[in-house]
């Protein structure tokens, strides 16, 4: 896994599509289903592990965007 992308694919192949409309909301729910898959060993650790630092890398660039967005 290299990209949000492809962490949407993968989950997608276990029938979760998420979308909340609230793209950190739509991250973090992500997350929440990597783990559940993750504990259910239905991914490897290297890829939970990958997974899990792209979602929260890109949690951290929304909430950051979002918060130039709230200064202007």
């Amino acid at each position: 896994m290299k990209t949000i992308y492809d962490v949407q694919q993968f989950l997608k192949k276990f029938g979760t599509i998420i979308y909340i409309g609230d793209r950190t909301a739509d991250l973090e729910m992500m997350e929440d289903e990597i783990r559940e898959l993750y504990q259910s060993q239905c991914m490897t650790t290297e890829d939970y592990q990958m997974a899990v630092l792209l979602l929260r890398s890109e949690i951290a660039r929304e909430r950051d965007r979002q918060e130039g967005d709230h200064k202007r």
